[in-house]
């Protein structure tokens, strides 16, 4: 009877101790599974050398093409290629990831049915018996007849049990390193002559390359399962994040929309004090009543911003189609934006003929306006410079400052809402933020865009290109002064 001994074919170690438990296997591994051994092929019979090395090339090709894992290749290429070289039994150990001494059993030919239960446990260390021998060497190593080697006399009980005599142990190599070891035993012994070692050693180069090529596409197939998976869960995160932000934004325009009413009731009601329908005021009181006024019409603006923005990413505002000078876009803006600093020069550079612009003008003189007043704040001294110029059927507003500058790496979110350069609680320019962002948001609804140039501790430059539409405007009508210059104090 096989016993649980210290040597088996090619040096295992056959333990049913706890601590040799089984590795996981492949089920299409059917041999490990103590499953019924595939039926021993009667052996071919002899031909050509040549012709026996492109058969056992064959089908080691046809197995990497049937299987999609290397424990599956090895099964199907020991079933079709033991037959070709006239092997009794035939085994594919590999190394064992759990153990850096030891190979498992990967796969396995004709083996005897009623020794199955023994595969479970099957190790090979490595530097010992054939199998072993030939991982360590890289070698290829025969056991011409075991019978006849007073050293493997522990193998010669086994060896009579499964009906073997000659072992040929053989490395299985790639660039990468060895992969493990494939082994065939043979019924009768050798020598064996040197046309049958170079086919074994063929079909040895040939399953390992096959090996690890399934190997390869087995971890590419791991790849793209785990880069599904998280591409899902990307897709998932940005689901959410997309629902936060529309919450977001629902939640600014609700609260938006229950702000302002009252606060313009508060500005109501300051107005008609001030006009001295609840009494007379004193001059104290008068002025403090313009700081509250003023206060809440600024709140009152940063409340109309928010709800604009919001109507922008809901694909809003709806847009009035006014014929107007561009220039007189830039002049209203210039009017309307107050804060420009005592000692910082305004320019304007106006051409003296244009041609008429077609879009939202209040829309035009907000994006300006917005400009400007960034302008003036990032500019303690120096100039802020703006023009317009047309090409073709567009038309550019630039905003030059010479005022603080925005590094590189700040240019990216500097048009995101609520984001400024210095975002701590110890800023010195306040804000709320929301400037740019509306600004780029307006423009892109008008079919334009926003550029931005700037060097720190040099300045910036904001161009606004729009599109123009059709028609000339007379250079009669475009007001006394082509080129203006403006130094008016804050």
């Amino acid at each position: 009877m096989f016993r649980c001994v210290q040597k088996s074919p090619g040096g295992c170690l056959v333990r049913n101790a706890p601590t040799f438990r089984p590795a996981v296997t492949n089920p299409a591994t059917h041999v490990l599974e103590a499953a019924p051994p595939p039926s021993p092929r009667r052996a071919p019979e002899p031909v050509d050398i040549g012709l026996r090395e492109l058969i056992a090339v064959r089908e080691i090709v046809h197995a990497f093409l049937t299987a999609d894992r290397p424990a599956e290749v090895f099964q199907f290429a020991l079933n079709r290629v033991s037959p070709l070289v006239g092997a009794t039994i035939s085994c594919v150990y590999v190394m064992d990831g759990s153990s850096p001494e030891l190979m498992r059993l990967a796969a396995v030919y004709n083996w005897p049915g009623k020794y199955g239960s023994f595969l479970r446990e099957m190790r090979v260390r490595l530097g010992f018996g054939p199998s072993g021998e030939a991982a360590t060497e890289r070698r290829v190593i025969e056991v011409p007849d075991v019978f006849a080697d007073p050293s493997l006399e522990d193998w010669q009980e086994v060896a009579g049990e499964l009906g073997f005599r000659g072992i040929v142990a053989l490395p299985l190599q790639t660039g990468q390193g060895v992969l493990g070891t494939v082994t065939f035993y043979f019924a009768k012994p050798g020598p064996f002559a040197s046309d049958t070692r170079h086919l074994l050693r063929v079909v040895a180069d040939q399953m390992a390359a096959t090996a690890e090529k399934a190997r390869l596409i087995d971890d590419l197939r791991r790849a793209n399962a785990h880069l599904a998976e998280s591409n899902g869960e990307l897709e998932r995160q940005n689901a959410a994040l997309l629902e936060a932000r529309r919450v977001k934004d629902e939640f600014l325009a609700n609260i938006s929309h229950e702000l302002r009413t009252p606060l313009t009731a508060v500005i109501g009601y300051i107005a008609l004090m001030q006009e001295g329908l609840a009494g007379p005021m004193t001059t104290e009181q008068q002025h403090t009543l313009t700081q509250v006024r003023g206060a809440s019409e600024q709140l009152l603006g940063l409340i109309s911003d928010l709800l604009e923005l919001t109507a922008i990413k809901r694909g809003g505002p709806e847009l009035a189609r006014d014929e107007f000078d561009p220039r007189d876009a830039l002049r209203e803006a210039v009017d309307v934006t107050p804060g420009r600093p005592h000692n910082v020069e305004l320019h304007l550079d106006l051409p003296g003929e244009l041609p008429t612009m077609r879009s939202d003008r209040a829309k035009v003189v907000k994006v300006l306006a917005s400009l400007l007043s960034n302008a003036y704040k990032f500019t303690p001294r120096g100039a802020v410079r703006a023009r317009v110029t047309t090409s073709g059927d567009r038309i550019a507003y630039a905003v030059e400052d010479t005022g603080i500058g925005i590094p590189s790496t700040a240019q990216e979110y500097v048009f995101d809402e609520f984001r400024q350069v210095d975002g701590s609680t110890t800023r010195v320019y306040g804000g709320s933020g929301l400037g740019l962002a509306l600004a780029r948001g307006l423009a892109r609804r008008l079919g334009g865009e926003i550029r931005l140039a700037s060097e720190p501790g040099v300045g910036s430059t904001f161009t606004v290109d729009l599109p123009l539409g059709t028609g000339v405007l007379p250079a009669d009508d475009a007001g006394p002064v082509a080129q203006e210059s403006h130094k008016r104090s804050a």
